[in-house]
């Protein structure tokens, strides 16, 4: 994954922001939408795309392309600056490989403490019983 040419293939759009903040939210466009055509990226190689195509499939679109929007400050070039790192976020954890667990036996001691309860309570069992004359 090459960080450079990836950041020069994203396409920026400024939208007006949504919920509350009177009249900033109506005159300023300070909501970012980052678009990034993952399919067709030369940043990506083509193992990491397929990776990246199963891990984040929610996030793509049918054409395999990530949107990402960010609204939070109310300086449209924060919110830029905060969409790419959160893209760069994104992509970096979806190409971490998991490593594999290995099965570890259960402890003889383990077994052995549990069969001795099994009896202890078994003997109890056996004592709230009626004697048989």
């Amino acid at each position: 994954m090459d960080k450079s040419i990836i950041s020069s293939e994203f396409s920026f759009k400024a939208v007006r922001s949504s919920g509350a903040g009177g009249q900033n939210v109506n005159k300023v466009s300070s909501k970012v939408v980052l678009t990034f055509d993952l399919i067709n990226s030369k940043g990506v190689t083509e193992e990491e795309k397929t990776l990246l195509q199963t891990k984040i499939a929610t996030k793509l679109t049918q054409q395999g392309i990530l949107i990402l929007t960010s609204e939070e400050d109310r300086s449209q070039l924060k919110n830029k600056e905060k969409v790419i790192k959160k893209c760069f976020k994104l992509l970096e954890n979806a190409l971490v490989v998991p490593k594999e667990r290995k099965e570890t036996k259960i402890p003889r001691a383990v077994k052995e403490k549990r069969l001795n309860a099994k009896k202890v309570m078994s003997v109890l069992k056996q004592n709230r019983k009626k004697p048989n004359f």
